[in-house]
């Protein structure tokens, strides 16, 4: 059985299975349950610099895990306004809680209309389905 894990359906998603959830004019984003379980164990998280110009599916910051280092990709073009800097001390919080302690950085949202380019809960859950194990 293939592992899909938590998709919450207030968020948009991306492909690279980023996440990103809208309040007012900031964006606030993460991994998903899926990446977290894929990585294994995340050890350490390379946080952006606050007020880093970020576009859209470009290279946010890295995770590093047991398993291997990988590009976070921003689901939306924005300004980096906040960073979770708990993650410097408790990496593992993106494992044990995704959507919520383990958000990576907070966004001041430049275009809504991305959101567009994006997959809601149920087309994210159909891609993952699509997906070779």
């Amino acid at each position: 059985m293939k592992f899909i894990g938590n998709i919450p359906d207030n968020l948009r998603y991306t492909k690279e299975h980023e996440w990103v959830k809208l309040e007012n004019d900031t964006a606030i984003i993460g991994i998903t349950d899926y990446a977290q379980h894929a990585l294994t164990d995340i050890v350490f998280v390379e946080l952006p610099e606050k007020g880093k110009k970020v576009e859209q599916l470009k290279p946010l910051c890295i995770v590093e895990s047991v398993k291997s280092v990988s590009d976070v990709f921003a689901p939306i073009s924005g300004e980096v306004a906040e960073v979770n800097s708990e993650l410097s001390e408790k990496p593992e919080n993106i494992n044990q809680d995704p959507y919520e302690n383990g958000w990576i950085a907070k966004l001041k949202v430049v275009n809504n209309d991305e959101l567009n380019n994006l997959m809601d809960s149920e087309n994210y859950k159909k891609y993952l389905e699509g997906l070779k194990e």
